[in-house]
């Protein structure tokens, strides 16, 4: 074996299996991990990492969550081992699925991304990664973290991060609890004072149906549409202090599961709800659901014209499965 082999034998087997010296510069190759997952690569190389942030951000600023930035590339092990516990370790996974907007930025060689780096007064470089930064739903920094304080023992097995101690750095750094009467009181508030209705919709961040109608109303064309009659409010019934409550009192337990929503006037009044004459509507994705949903527009007398309704309808017949 001549010198160069062997310096970058020596450089591989450091990066990968070293837990003091996380990944610091990247070897010219990264040697597989065991497991399938650290095997593929999970940075997207050519992903905009600043419209990434800016796309979760907009998430965190409707669920009140915050985002959980990992920085790290493919060469390097530990980052894949950090993200497979987050994936694989349930209590993280959880966590992370309902308390962060997850994004994986690839800092390449150290090249890319520099401007977010900085940004962020990420010390990605001289910490090593994987590193992460937490944001809060308004953009700003809550903490940056170096992660071989997060990692399993020196000379203990298993080799990684230890589960613990990620769990435990997730659950300091989650957004505050918000009160959802408190929320839905806002929502009404503001909706006086703009002259607009109130749409209020339940879920929950392990419904998929939930995620699916707040994305459906965070399109730019369906936003722009609903924003012009109503003040739209969530309530997280798992997540918000009173949520699973609030729920209750409005459906009068009969809201056959989430999501689950209701039209309320300026002065907090119900007009009209999901619940449809074959029961709750949910995400309206068949055709007697989009049904109903075009009927509550219309009971509630929101502020739409024919065409905004007719459009609203028809950004609801493409054919939709169930997420997972």
């Amino acid at each position: 074996m001549n010198m160069r082999t062997l310096t970058l034998t020596i450089a591989l087997i450091a990066c990968v299996f070293t837990p003091s010296l996380v990944c610091g510069e990247p070897p010219v190759a990264a040697k597989p991990l065991p497991s399938e997952t650290a095997r593929k690569a999970v940075y997207n190389e050519s992903a905009d990492a600043n419209a990434d942030i800016a796309a979760a951000l907009a998430r965190a600023q409707r669920n009140h969550t915050r985002v959980f930035v990992q920085w790290g590339a493919n060469w390097c092990g530990w980052c894949k081992w950090l993200h497979e516990k987050c994936q694989t370790d349930r209590a993280i996974a959880s966590a992370l699925r309902s308390e962060y907007e997850v994004v994986l930025v690839d800092v390449g060689q150290f090249d890319k991304h520099l401007d977010l780096l900085t940004k962020f007064h990420a010390n990605a470089k001289q910490e090593g990664i994987p590193y992460i930064t937490v944001l809060d739903e308004s953009g700003s920094v809550v903490t940056n973290q170096e992660t071989s304080s997060l990692e399993n023992p020196v000379g203990t097995e298993p080799k990684g991060h230890d589960g613990a101690k990620v769990l435990a750095f997730l659950k300091q750094h989650e957004a505050p609890r918000v009160d959802a009467a408190l929320a839905l009181s806002d929502a009404i508030t503001k909706a006086k004072l703009e002259g607009k209705l109130v749409f209020v919709h339940f879920g929950a961040p392990w419904c998929g149906w939930c995620h699916r109608l707040e994305e459906w109303m965070a399109k730019p064309e369906v936003a722009a549409i609903l924003s012009k009659a109503f003040v739209d409010v969530k309530i997280d019934t798992a997540r918000m202090t009173g949520g699973e409550a609030l729920l209750k009192a409005h459906a009068d337990g009969k809201s056959g599961g989430i999501p689950w929503s209701e039209f309320l006037d300026a002065e907090g009044k119900a007009l009209v709800n999901s619940n449809g004459p074959q029961g709750n509507i949910g995400f309206p994705a068949q055709a007697e659901e989009i049904a109903w949903f075009v009927a509550m527009l219309r009971q509630s007398k929101a502020r739409l014209s024919n065409d905004e309704i007719a459009a609203l309808a028809a950004s609801l017949t493409a054919p939709a499965k169930a997420p997972h």
